[in-house]
């Protein structure tokens, strides 16, 4: 089996002040991909290259106190890559993965941070050129290797996806060219969204993102921003999903997938 868990941390030293680290150690996932640790390397060494026993690999960005990510893995990977773009987007710390081959399979874990549009015009026109970098490489790693990509990607899909779908219609994160796009993924590019496999029809169980705006955890008012995307030969193998609300570690709750698979 194999366990795997994606978290956006909304700052990797703000979750642990909230018990991150033991969360993750009681539930002993085999890898655990994190977004936004508003970290560089320096804040990182002697306290968090590993997280409750699994090692770390990162992809800091440039900018202080701003996104990067990583994936924290107790099996060794056969290589590591840092970023995807070699350009505009690889200084922002969005993209890292963790290759575990054999002579017999290809297999990949992707940790990512999809930009947010919505601080303004030009982040959102940044989130466009993105999505039209990203899907190209997708569709490449797809031909050449199994992998399941986890991580906020700053997208409800579809209506089942958010409460309050009807007045965010023109908001960024549930625009029509962001929803075209997963749509586009998921069917022309032949990637499964895993936790929809499993649980096709659940709304408001299946949120992982609250504003901290009113009271919009407690009221449940929610978006489904966190996803595992995975290749179908790996879809195939998922057999439970949880998304963890019994604690906050940040304004995003992780999403757990089991596998019925071994690295």
């Amino acid at each position: 089996m194999f366990k795997l868990t994606s978290l956006n941390l909304n700052g990797i030293r703000s979750a642990a002040t909230k018990g991150v680290e033991d969360w993750v150690a009681a539930t002993a996932p085999d890898c655990i991909c994190v977004q936004e640790l508003k970290a560089q390397a320096p804040d990182v060494a002697g306290r968090f290259e590993s997280l409750a026993g699994l090692k770390g690999h990162f992809h800091f960005a440039e900018k202080k106190g701003y996104s990067g990510v990583a994936v924290y893995s107790r099996h060794e990977p056969s290589d590591v890559i840092v970023g995807f773009d070699g350009g505009e987007f690889d200084g922002e710390g969005r993209y890292v993965e963790l290759r575990f081959d054999t002579p017999s399979q290809k297999r990949s874990v992707i940790s990512a941070y999809f930009p947010s549009g919505s601080s303004g015009e030009d982040r959102q026109a940044a989130k466009f050129r993105f999505l039209d970098v990203v899907y190209p490489h997708l569709m490449g790693l797809k031909a050449q290797r199994d992998f399941i990509l986890c991580g906020d990607l700053n997208i409800a899909h579809k209506e089942q996806d958010l409460k309050n779908w009807k007045s965010n219609q023109k908001n960024s994160g549930f625009l029509p060219e962001e929803r075209a796009w997963m749509t586009q993924t998921l069917t022309a590019g032949g990637l499964v969204d895993v936790y929809r496999q499993l649980h096709p029809d659940t709304t408001d169980a299946c949120y992982t993102w609250w504003s901290n705006r009113g009271q919009a955890y407690a009221k449940n008012v929610g978006w489904r921003l966190d996803y595992h995307l995975a290749s179908p030969g790996l879809a195939a193998y998922a057999r439970q999903a949880d998304i963890y609300k019994e604690q906050k570690f940040s304004d995003h709750a992780p999403l757990t997938i089991v596998y019925e698979f071994g690295l």
